[in-house]
């Protein structure tokens, strides 16, 4: 794959019928994981354009890892790994959701999704009941 074109301004980029991310100043985009079959959230995480395109090449979830600088596919030391069913990308092109086929926990907590964790309206936190 050939490097990513640049994003366009205003409507062009909404309706661009090419792929053109667009990344933050850092050289990243957020990538929200969703279970395929149940449409459950289960983690947020950073792609670069390298993350990106191998995630595109294999089909598996290709991460970068701020604190360690580095890509990292998921579950490549947990074996929790994550088959992309589909990518889609939204409309000005900035954020990425992927459908996946989860295998084990997304969680680095052993949950089922990272998101495990309500804020009520006085900004109180409770946990939504799935244990680790």
């Amino acid at each position: 794959m050939t490097d990513f074109k640049p994003p366009l301004s205003g409507a062009a980029q909404d309706e661009a019928k090419e792929l053109r991310p667009k990344f933050n100043a850092d050289g990243l985009i957020p990538a929200i994981a969703q279970d395929e079959a149940t449409g459950e959230i289960l983690m947020m995480a950073w792609m670069n354009d390298e993350a990106l395109r191998q995630t595109i090449e294999t089909g598996e979830a290709t991460y970068f890892s701020r604190s360690r600088g580095k890509l990292w596919r998921k579950g490549e030391t947990s074996g929790n790994t994550q088959t992309v069913e589909r990518i889609l990308i939204d409309c000005d092109q900035d954020t990425l959701l992927l459908k996946v086929t989860q295998k084990g926990p997304a969680c680095h907590t052993d949950r089922k999704s990272c998101f495990y964790r309500e804020v009520s309206r006085d900004g109180a936190l409770s946990f939504t009941g799935e244990e680790a």
